[in-house]
């Protein structure tokens, strides 16, 4: 028998134990069923539920749920509409939700699978730094899908990637940009800066 403070009390027999719950003015419950003898403890169970129900709810106020977003693209897609979707699918990954990329073909179009093949690896070449393909291209009616996932490393390495800059020395600042006053231009002649007259 364990007390309400989680003293251990002893091995009582059972119409002792509810007399002093009820004495406590408490209730008496199994926990532990299978053990020999059976444990018990006294406690307020009203108040216990309350507290693991409310325990359960941050828990779930905490998790964050993976979202499955769709991004759907069209063969004959232009050059603009591509960038704008894929800037998309880009944000979506960056957030943390998986997409599905879907190529939908009309009529004809899906005698040319490789047209909707070829974007989709546009597509997730695109968006590399951010994402990785976990479900392979494959034709379902007359769609071609392919899901994304965030890449956490992926993501860190491109930031970390653009903080340095594109030669690896890092970013100039104002002050570290190099002095071209005075510095020949093209034709070898000293370059001026004079004012406007």
């Amino acid at each position: 028998m364990v007390g309400p403070d989680g003293s251990q009390i002893g091995i009582k027999p059972l119409p002792e134990a509810l007399s002093l719950a009820r004495e406590l003015d408490l209730d008496l419950v199994e926990v532990a069923d299978k053990a020999t003898p059976p444990v018990v403890r006294i406690m307020d169970y009203g108040k216990f539920k309350y507290e693991a129900a409310h325990r359960q709810r941050e828990s779930r106020r905490n998790q964050t749920a993976v979202v499955l977003k769709e991004m759907k693209y069209r063969p004959k897609i232009g050059k603009a509409d591509f960038e704008t979707k894929t800037r998309n699918v880009e944000k979506f990954l960056g957030e943390g939700h998986k997409v599905k990329v879907t190529i939908m073909f009309r009529g004809r179009e899906i005698y040319h699978p490789e047209i909707g093949r070829k974007i989709l690896e546009n597509v997730a070449d695109a968006v590399g730094h951010v994402g990785r393909v976990e479900v392979q291209s494959k034709l379902d009616g007359r769609n071609m899908t392919m899901v994304l996932a965030p890449d956490k490393k992926a993501q860190a390495a491109w930031e970390a990637q653009k903080r340095k800059g594109p030669d690896g020395e890092g970013e100039l600042d104002a002050e570290d940009a190099p002095d071209t006053e005075g510095a020949p231009d093209a034709e070898g002649a000293p370059a001026t800066t004079a004012p406007a007259d």
